[in-house]
């Protein structure tokens, strides 16, 4: 796809494009091209990253990276920094998959019945399956396992499902690995949301930068550390971010 402009925020550069323009651009790769990922940091991510820079080369490897976050995007305008357009991964995954026609669409992660009713909600096109134990960071033959059934698929997509870091290093093996078609989408829990498996936000809490409230409330148990964690470090950044660039001006 054609080069996006792009912007700098908490050490990462980010893609600058609204979704309609990032998604016509994954639909009008060539068919068969080789293998290249999509990324979509939020707010944990990015605190992982500043915790664990030895991940950044995944992230520079991909394709593109989007931001995943309005929460993060709200307070860097709240606060006069330049911040990238917001392309949660799932809404991308929901524009790609309702555009998407008789495409080889390739899934690993997912319980086995969310993999049905997301095949089920999408008929038109032909959905392949692989889900890995858990600890397959540590689990090197696993692992392998993974990244041969996404070189094999020979895809037009593959919607990585696995979480942070793990579907990164996953989607960079694949593409490192060679023989791969098509476009990685390392999207988290968002075929969840496009098989109804788990409910989404109302808009206007998304718009508003207050997913993540509706999500703490949905699995408080899972993600309540996550969330207590990254909001307040991800404030203090942006905070240093936004002294840092007036202390230049002046």
């Amino acid at each position: 796809m054609d080069a996006l402009s792009s912007i700098t925020l908490l050490g990462l550069t980010f893609d600058d494009a609204p979704l309609a323009q990032v998604t016509a651009g994954l639909l009008a790769r060539v068919p068969g091209a080789p293998f290249a990922y999509v990324v979509t940091p939020n707010a944990d991510h990015l605190v992982r990253l500043r915790r664990s820079p030895g991940l950044l080369p995944l992230y520079q490897a991909a394709q593109l990276r989007l931001l995943d976050s309005r929460f993060i995007a709200l307070a860097a305008r709240a606060l006069g920094l330049q911040h990238p357009a917001v392309v949660p991964g799932a809404d991308l995954a929901a524009a790609l998959l309702e555009q998407l026609r008789g495409a080889r669409i390739a899934v690993i992660g997912m319980q086995p019945p969310g993999f049905a009713a997301l095949a089920a909600r999408y008929p038109a096109n032909h959905f392949m399956h692989h889900a890995p134990p858990g600890g397959l960071l540590n689990n090197p033959a696993a692992f392998a396992r993974a990244r041969e059934f996404g070189c094999g698929a020979q895809a037009d997509f593959t919607f990585i499902a696995l979480g942070s870091p793990l579907q990164e290093h996953l989607a960079h093996a694949i593409a490192t690995q060679g023989g791969a078609t098509g476009t990685g989408l390392c999207i988290g829990s968002a075929l969840d949301f496009c098989a109804g498996v788990l409910p989404r936000a109302p808009l206007w809490m998304r718009r508003n930068g207050l997913e993540w409230l509706y999500r703490l409330r949905q699995e408080p148990r899972r993600l309540a550390r996550r969330y207590l964690r990254a909001g307040p470090a991800i404030l203090r950044d942006l905070l240093s971010a936004a002294w840092a660039r007036k202390g230049r001006r002046s």
